[in-house]
């Protein structure tokens, strides 16, 4: 049981798995367009390539003939990975999966139209004028998401026309790769926004975690909770609408699947084919297999005989307030002050604005006050400088 696996994105969700990979003995070549991308810093090789630039990603491939390409960021010329599977490598976790889920044009006509999975209302615009008129029969507020975008860049919610121009500007200069289309949804008045961390298995049933709380702000994650409350016949929809979508998109690996909870149910949201950023609170030890251990083990077909609640976690992210390549991370002692906490440096090289730079975490037993672990996470959080 040895496969060289070729990492496509090496954030801090790609650090964490190949940490579990290597736990399991397997080689593996972390891909980015910069130098020094935390998933490098533990894997055995790197590449710099520009991953939407289809002879680069050819080039790697061939130069180090993986058994596994697994992709973790959306930016990638996807369209290559069904040759990739042609050739017997295997695509994680699938071609057809990574097609649909790099684009939420694909993802969301197959879970509305296709799967008649229950959503938002929606339409897609390429030219301002399309927009506003999506805009006047979607209604205020609205949702705004480019097809492509990463981390929430480039979603924004609509409230008032007056805002459109600089809503449409901010959509389509965040857009990642070459499609420069929108997404206008309506507003789903939602009690809790909730991740359920789905397990396909190569050879065996679809498994679930305990359903995780989060909230978000610019349309990228800020805190996560796990457990969260919601209703047994809330929970057996989701879980029923995440079975039948990545049942459709085939493959095995965990997959992040969002719903909006609210009085009138499950709405799905969005799908990530990989490791979700809500699911960093899983490094908590809320499982017995966090979310990474899960994935590794999905992707090499190992068993997963069991995913257990074994604890109540909480995460809060650790941002950066401007741009620089010259900084110092201070306050990791303050921040584990706290009994029961953690804190996680993820070692990006550069800073920006509202990038992810690390994550704090509290945690304690199953039925302690959630509210109480929140708030401690957030503490831990804002003990964290980055000077």
């Amino acid at each position: 049981m040895h496969k060289k696996i070729l990492l496509l994105g090496s954030g801090e969700l790609g650090k964490e798995l190949v940490i579990a990979l290597k736990r399991l003995g397997q080689t593996v070549i972390a891909v980015d367009s910069y130098v020094g991308a935390p998933a490098m810093q533990v894997a055995d090789g790197f590449e710099v390539i520009d991953m939407l630039n289809a002879k680069a990603l050819d080039a790697i491939v061939t130069k180090h003939r993986p058994d596994l390409i697994v992709p973790e960021i959306e930016a990638i010329r996807t369209e290559q990975f069904y040759r990739y599977e042609q050739e017997k490598i295997q695509v994680v976790p699938s071609a057809r999966a990574a097609n649909f889920t790099m684009n939420r044009k694909l993802i969301r006509d197959l879970a509305s139209k296709d799967l008649g999975l229950q959503t938002a209302n929606y339409l897609y615009a390429t030219s301002f004028d399309q927009f506003t008129d999506a805009v006047n029969k979607i209604g205020l507020p609205c949702v705004v998401k480019p097809l492509m975008s990463s981390s929430g860049k480039g979603q924004s919610v609509l409230k008032k026309l007056d805002d459109q121009q600089a809503v449409w500007n901010y959509a389509i200069n965040n857009a990642r790769g070459d499609i420069k289309e929108m997404i206008i949804e309506e507003f789903i008045a939602f009690e809790t926004e909730i991740t359920l961390l789905t397990v396909t298995q190569q050879n065996g049933p679809t498994l679930f975690c305990p359903p995780i709380g989060h909230r978000q702000e610019r349309g990228d994650y800020q805190e996560s909770w796990q457990p969260v409350e919601m209703s047994e016949k809330d929970l057996e929809h989701a879980q029923a609408m995440a079975a039948k979508v990545t049942a459709t998109l085939t493959g095995a690996g965990i997959w992040g699947v969002e719903f909006f909870l609210t009085s009138n149910g499950v709405y799905f949201s969005e799908l990530s084919p990989r490791p979700h950023d809500t699911g960093m609170v899983t490094l908590t030890g809320t499982q017995n297999l966090s979310q990474f251990e899960l994935h590794a083990r999905a992707i090499l077909g190992l068993p997963i005989p069991l995913i257990q609640l074994e604890r109540a976690g909480a995460s809060a992210v650790i941002l950066a307030d401007k741009t620089s390549a010259h900084f110092s991370i201070t306050g990791i002692e303050k921040a584990l002050e706290q009994a029961k906490t953690d804190v996680r440096i993820f070692g990006k090289p550069t800073t920006r604005p509202y990038r992810r730079m690390g994550v704090a975490l509290a945690y304690d037993n199953v039925g302690a006050d959630m509210d109480e672990m929140r708030k401690k996470a957030k503490v831990a959080a804002e003990c964290v400088e980055i000077v």
